[in-house]
C-alpha cells in the first residue's frame, strides 16, 4: 500500500465522510419520516450532494498517481468509524430529534475536515483539490446548517417538561 501525505490522507479522510454522511442521512430519515416531510426532504436532498461528493472525491483520488487505493482505503476506515459512532449515538429508543442532533455533530466535523483539506492544499497548490474543496465546503456549511435548524424545530415541537 503507497504512503499517503497529508493532503492524501486528508482527500482520504473527507470522501469516507461523504461515505458516512450517506448512511447517516438514511438512519435518521427513517427516524423523522413520522414528524416532518419538509426536514425529510432536506435529508434527502444532503444524502444525494453526499454521494456527488464522494463521486468527486473518488475521482480526484484517480489523478494522485499511484494512490487512489490507498486513499481509498483511508475513506473506507473513515467511513467505519463514523459508522461506529452512529451506532452508538443513535440506538433503537432515538428518536428524529436525536438523529438531526447527531447529524449537527456529524456535519460539523465534515465542515472543519474540509477546512484542514484547503488549508493544506494552500501549500501543497494542487488544483484539483482547490476546486474540489471550494465546490464541497459551502456545501457542508449548508449541511450543519441545515441539521441545527432542523435540530430546533424539532425541539421546538418538544415539551420541556416531559419526562425523557
Amino acid at each position: 500500500m503507497a504512503d499517503l501525505t497529508n493532503l492524501e490522507s486528508k482527500l482520504g479522510e473527507v470522501t469516507g465522510l461523504a461515505m458516512a454522511a450517506q448512511v447517516a442521512t438514511g438512519r435518521v430519515i427513517t427516524l423523522a419520516r413520522e414528524e416532518d416531510a419538509e426536514l425529510v426532504a432536506a435529508l434527502e436532498r444532503m444524502r444525494e450532494e453526499a454521494a456527488e461528493t464522494e463521486r468527486r472525491c473518488a475521482d480526484l483520488a484517480g489523478t494522485f498517481e499511484g494512490k487512489k487505493t490507498a486513499i481509498l482505503e483511508e475513506a473506507r476506515t473513515t467511513k467505519s468509524k463514523g459508522a461506529e459512532m452512529l451506532k452508538i449515538y443513535l440506538d433503537q429508543d432515538s428518536d428524529a430529534l436525536d438523529g438531526f442532533e447527531f447529524l449537527t455533530m456529524a456535519e460539523a466535523g465534515e465542515v472543519g475536515h474540509w477546512e484542514v483539506l484547503q488549508q493544506l492544499n494552500a501549500s501543497a497548490g494542487h488544483a484539483g483539490v482547490q476546486e474540489l474543496a471550494a465546490w464541497a465546503l459551502p456545501i457542508q456549511q449548508r449541511h450543519l446548517e441545515g441539521a441545527r435548524a432542523g435540530s430546533k424545530t424539532l425541539a421546538a415541537n418538544e415539551d420541556p417538561n416531559e419526562t425523557a
